[in-house]
């Protein structure tokens, strides 16, 4: 929940290597402070590339958290890899750790998320090498992708089960899910309401251990509505959901798709959050530390056809 831990600073490398089936050339390197990996297919001149970006938590460059490890934008990335696409995935502020590079933690906001996508975009663009960019952001990082399109040129926008509604109201309605008893749930809605009304809750609730100078940099991220900023898009935009998504509902996707009629869609009904296809609530939950498992195929075919389509908005 502390999403105002900094990203680690390492020193540029450049490495080539083999992914999957298709040969890629896979480079570490550094843009500003962000440390990312760049994938690009073989044998292809200016390829399109996409940003990736990571949901909610410390996430790494492979969408691996402290606790979750189903390496979602790795396997993505590989996949994209062997349909022609160039990828761009980076290690979150807080990914491996506090490090000093991002200033004070109590000082992050959601826009420096926001910041750090744009700021890869317009690395990618400056240099030439293809021949367009788009965002594909997971989770919460729709959320970073829809903000950083209103920001910066890009030529297309991914959404993969990304929420439409604003993280504070989301967070409630998963815990509400949950079986919590009653006297430990009820004071931390309360504390969620707070926290999104610009209020300190010290000391916090039982369960729920925000210390009130984190409490700033929570409600940065839990404020923001997605919806307003997705209608003022302008570029073709793809929304894909999940029928075994235990973290957003259809009611995301299908408030997404209301809000960018012209969008192109997909739901995909048995692939779950970590967009893996699932039988049940057990595999689904041990899709989530299953490094190895495929993505599910129509949302990697959908996500490349869309990204390589030459239609226009």
């Amino acid at each position: 929940m502390r999403k105002g831990r900094l990203i680690a600073a390492i020193a540029l490398l450049a490495f080539c290597g083999t992914i999957g089936d298709a040969s890629a050339g896979e480079a570490t390197i550094r843009v500003g402070n962000l440390d990312a990996v760049l994938t690009t297919p073989a044998d292809v001149e200016r390829p399109p590339v996409a940003v990736l970006i990571a949901g909610s938590g410390s996430t790494d460059r492979d969408g691996n958290g402290p606790q979750a490890k189903p390496a979602t934008l790795k396997k993505l990335a590989e996949q994209l890899a062997e349909r022609k696409i160039a990828t761009l995935r980076y290690d979150k502020r807080g990914a491996g750790g506090w490090k000093p590079e991002f200033g004070k933690p109590e000082d992050f906001r959601f826009k420096d998320y926001v910041d750090d996508a744009v700021s890869l975009v317009n690395y990618l663009r400056d240099g030439g090498k293809f021949s367009r960019v788009a965002v594909a952001g997971h989770s919460e990082g729709g959320l970073v992708a829809i903000l950083a399109a209103r920001q910066t040129q890009l030529d297309r926008v991914v959404l993969l089960v990304t929420a439409a509604r604003r993280q504070g109201d989301l967070l409630k309605a998963q815990l509400e899910r949950r079986q919590i008893p009653p006297d430990v749930l009820e004071p931390i809605l309360k504390a969620i309401d707070s926290i999104m009304a610009g209020q300190t809750v010290d000391p916090p609730p039982r369960g729920f251990a925000i210390a009130p100078s984190m409490q700033p940099s929570l409600a940065s991220a839990f404020v923001i509505d997605p919806i307003d900023p997705l209608k003022s898009i302008d570029k073709p935009v793809l929304i894909v959901g999940g029928g075994r998504d235990l973290q957003v509902a259809r009611l995301d996707f299908a408030a997404l798709s209301a809000a960018s009629p012209l969008a192109k869609t997909l739901w995909v009904p048995d692939m779950n959050h970590v967009l893996i296809d699932v039988t049940d609530d057990a595999d689904n939950m041990a899709a989530y530390s299953q490094t190895d498992r495929a993505l599910d195929t129509t949302m990697i075919d959908a996500v490349a056809a869309f990204i390589k389509a030459d239609d226009k908005r």
